[in-house]
């Protein structure tokens, strides 16, 4: 069990019908997130990490669901397990912005079959098949 559970959101942001997607330095094809500090609400926190990750301004549609993953933190020599809530969002325009001081390597929209094939994590790829849905006017599962 992680000795660290830090609770996060993060947004699937659709332009169109292509999918924004981050690539960490890790190698990995993520989706925008950030960790919820204190007085913040989920929807505020996935809304700014969206900006402050892509340079996106984007709008909320609706939850789309929750993962959760736990990973080693080598700075803390500690466990960590983040659990993000999870918002289907789209943006009025194609600009983005890779927040490189960050840690990002690249980022771009893409097709949704495309992104679905690049994204990293499954529980990740599940999340932007809800996001889709409610996009396309559909109920989120």
């Amino acid at each position: 069990m992680a000795e660290i559970t830090r609770n996060c959101a993060g947004g699937a942001v659709f332009f169109g019908d292509e999918l924004f997607l981050l690539k960490n330095d890790k190698g990995e094809w993520v989706l925008p997130k950030g960790v919820i500090r204190e007085k913040q609400s989920p929807r505020e926190v996935a809304l700014a990490r969206v900006s402050a990750e892509a340079g996106i301004t984007a709008r909320i549609l609706a939850p789309v669901g929750d993962t959760r993953y736990e990973f080693y933190s080598q700075t803390r020599k500690k466990s960590v397990c983040n659990r993000i809530q999870w918002f289907a969002m789209t943006a009025d325009h194609r600009g983005y912005r890779i927040a490189f001081e960050q840690g990002f390597v690249d980022g771009d929209y893409f097709p949704l079959e495309k992104a679905l094939e690049m994204i990293s994590h499954e529980q990740d790829a599940e999340i932007a098949r809800n996001a889709w849905a409610v996009c396309r006017g559909e109920k989120a599962e």
